[in-house]
């Protein structure tokens, strides 16, 4: 479990027993609810990271409301978008494994997160994974409710795929932006979990042989 789900259900306990303890044991109950679900919001479930060679990994629990081509800079990018809705874990988590090459914090509205616009005009953390081969990009995109993106690492940290990365608290979004040329695994409708199903699989580079060809020697 996401420690934060202690800090907002263990006050409204306090606030339960002591309304209990004050006033009839009926008012107790709807802050000891309200404590049971953040604690279930808050889980943190383990998750079976795929190992297969060029596979991104979903960074959120959510349904899959968009993919689609979009153009960032010059490049051409496949867009994968999730939402969250609050009954999804919000643990997030890296597509890939690679290095932290950028963190931008970007300030803005908070429009619904099923909203087209969203995507550009929502207050969001954008990340770079370069994984050597490929560079991943990522966005935690909040919501309506979401008030609180939280990104863990720092630039230039070392990430696994499917390691923890951050949450976003209550409905939210998050977008994967990968090169155009990745296999793309999943539809519109597909319900995905974070680290464990794969979104797409990317191309990997042909290796360098360690050694060049030995040619046959004659023998005089």
């Amino acid at each position: 479990m996401v420690r934060d789900g202690y800090f907002y259900a263990i006050p409204l306990l306090a606030a339960s027993g002591l309304i209990a303890w004050l006033a009839k044991s009926a008012w107790a109950w709807p802050p000891a609810l309200l404590a049971v679900f953040f604690l279930w919001f808050f889980r943190d479930p383990e998750r079976i990271i795929p190992g297969e060679s060029g596979a991104l990994v979903s960074p959120a629990d959510g349904r899959v409301t968009l993919v689609s081509q979009v153009v960032n800079g010059a490049t051409t990018y496949t867009r994968i978008s999730i939402f969250l809705s609050v009954f999804d874990v919000h643990v997030n988590r890296s597509p890939i494994s690679g290095t932290i090459r950028d963190i931008c914090y970007q300030k803005g509205k908070f429009l619904n997160a099923m909203a087209a616009a969203c995507a550009e005009e929502n207050e969001q953390n954008i990340v770079t994974v370069d994984g050597g081969d490929q560079k991943v990009i990522f966005k935690q995109i909040a919501g309506l409710l979401a008030r609180r993106i939280v990104f863990t690492k720092k630039l230039g940290d070392p990430v696994k795929r499917g390691e923890r990365v951050g949450m976003i608290k209550f409905g939210s979004r998050v977008d994967v932006l990968m090169e155009s040329s990745a296999q793309v695994q999943v539809k519109v409708g597909d319900h995905v979990k974070g680290g464990s199903s794969v979104l797409a699989y990317l191309p990997i580079a042909p290796q360098l042989r360690a050694e060049p060809e030995r040619t046959a020697q004659g023998v005089s």
